[in-house]
């Protein structure tokens, strides 16, 4: 967690919006989680929840490219497993009620955090395309590999949200090996 008040009231609302989604998602609950004072929350987003909400959007999605961009890309069947492998976790924490922090901000009404998910999911998809077109794949498959597997991610996290239960997953990776051009 960043020892400053800014950094914390961020990571406290990626954490509230998995939990909670946008609408859920309290000041009083950041400021209990950051350990920040009330004042806190003007002072270090002038723009309100808005800003906040697109700002936790930006900077999960940062961290979820980034450990994109670190998968091996030695070829694309292992790439893709390890994809899987990767997010299995975030997924389970989606069947026992946490979801996905840019998705949550993706059906927020206001324009701010809107643009934020939707440039979030644009550099996940980026990043595997380019691991992908380092794995050997062409710059088309590629990308339409990456857009199809950040798709089976954020639906995973619905499905498995509402199953309470794993399984959507598990048949989706079934699926998505079977895509993956030999």
């Amino acid at each position: 967690m960043p020892n400053d008040t800014r950094g914390r009231m961020v990571e406290a609302a990626v954490t509230a919006l998995r939990r909670n989604g946008v609408a859920g998602m309290s000041f009083t609950e950041i400021l209990a989680d950051s350990g920040a004072a009330r004042g806190a929350i003007y002072h270090h987003f002038p723009g309100g929840k808005t800003q906040l909400v697109a700002e936790a959007a930006a900077f999960n999605g940062g961290q979820v490219r980034a450990r994109l961009e670190e998968l091996p890309a030695t070829d694309p069947r292992q790439l893709v497993e390890d994809f899987l492998t990767l997010v299995r976790p975030v997924v389970i924490e989606s069947s026992t009620g946490c979801g996905c922090a840019v998705a949550a901000v993706a059906v927020a009404t206001d324009q701010l955090p809107h643009e934020a998910s939707a440039a979030a999911f644009a550099s996940w998809i980026d990043a595997l395309t380019g691991r992908l077109v380092t794995a050997g794949l062409p710059t088309d498959t590629a990308r339409d590999l990456a857009t199809t597997l950040i798709t089976l991610l954020e639906g995973a996290h619905v499905l498995c949200r509402a199953a309470a239960s794993i399984e959507p997953f598990d048949r989706v990776c079934r699926t998505a090996m079977a895509l993956v051009p030999s």
